[in-house]
């Protein structure tokens, strides 16, 4: 069995929209596209791509497919000839045509789940919305969050109302690069726990 293991760039204050770009997600009227190259540096770009080289399958939502769809294919350095090689899945009702070669649609979060059966790695990247149906349906087996040195006070957030409670433990050592960015890769714990505090 393998495993489904969402990655996402995240500012302190929880915010993933367009980390990339200020053209890459500017809904909301959203002003801080393109966020993470100021507070990224080599050795958190070498770890990024370190985890993309692991990838046997892509997994996305339809609006960061639309996005990598737009840029990836046509790439030819290292991660975009991983990105291009595997088998990518896209969670979708409304997609019928995927432009990205080696591309298919699934219709929802438990069809995304059965990838653990035919891969051993399966990745995703942004697609907030489609980690939160994800988790809900328990079938993330690792939340890997870059987490970067920032606050942005606006933009598209992980976790916000409507988020399912539950519990996460540490898989791997946290590691911190030069510029103040923390990888932070957790597995789900369970169900969350509540005590009072002594004297209490």
């Amino acid at each position: 069995m393998g495993i489904i293991v969402a990655n996402l760039f995240i500012t302190l204050d929880g915010v993933y929209q367009a980390p990339g770009g200020s053209k890459e997600d500017t809904e909301g009227s959203f002003a801080f596209g393109g966020w993470q190259m100021p507070v990224s540096d080599d050795e958190a770009d070498a770890a990024i791509g370190a985890e993309i080289a692991l990838i046997d399958a892509l997994l996305l939502g339809r609006k960061t497919y639309d996005i990598f769809a737009a840029y990836w294919p046509h790439q030819s350095d290292d991660i975009g000839g991983t990105l291009n090689r595997v088998p990518k899945f896209v969670v979708s009702g409304t997609l019928t045509d995927p432009s990205w070669a080696g591309t298919t649609v699934l219709p929802d979060a438990t069809a995304a789940g059965r990838l653990r059966e035919e891969y051993n790695q399966v990745h995703m990247f942004g697609s907030g919305v489609l980690i939160r149906s994800l988790l809900a349906a328990d079938v993330i087996d690792r939340l890997h969050l870059w987490l970067y040195p920032i606050t942005l006070g606006q933009g598209k957030r992980l976790f916000d109302a409507g988020t399912i409670p539950a519990s996460f433990r540490l898989a791997e050592p946290a590691r911190s690069f030069p510029k103040g960015a923390v990888s932070l890769v957790y597995e789900r714990a369970g169900d969350v726990e509540t005590q009072d505090m002594p004297g209490a």
